[in-house]
C-alpha cells in the first residue's frame, strides 16, 4: 500500500490556486475566493434545533430497536 503524503498548507492552496486559475481565469477565481461564506451554527444552537424536531420514542426505536416483552417458556 502506497503512504500518502500531505501537502503542506501553503503548497496545497497554491495548486489549488493556480487549478482556479487555469480553468476560471483571474476574474472568476477572484469572485469565488471572495464569496461570502456561511457562518457555521454553534454547536449546542445545531443540537437543540435537533432535538426540537425530533421523535424522541422513534429515534429509540431506531436506534436500540424495538423492545418486544420478553416471552417466558411455560413451566
Amino acid at each position: 500500500m502506497k503512504e500518502h503524503i500531505y501537502l503542506q498548507e501553503d503548497e496545497m492552496v497554491r495548486r489549488a490556486i493556480d487549478v482556479l486559475m487555469e480553468t476560471l481565469g483571474p476574474i472568476e477565481t477572484f469572485r469565488f475566493l471572495n464569496l461570502p461564506r456561511q457562518r457555521r451554527v454553534d454547536s449546542v444552537t445545531r443540537h437543540r434545533q435537533w432535538q426540537d424536531c425530533l421523535d424522541k420514542d422513534r429515534f429509540f426505536n431506531e436506534v436500540f430497536g424495538a423492545e418486544e416483552a420478553p416471552t417466558h417458556p411455560a413451566s
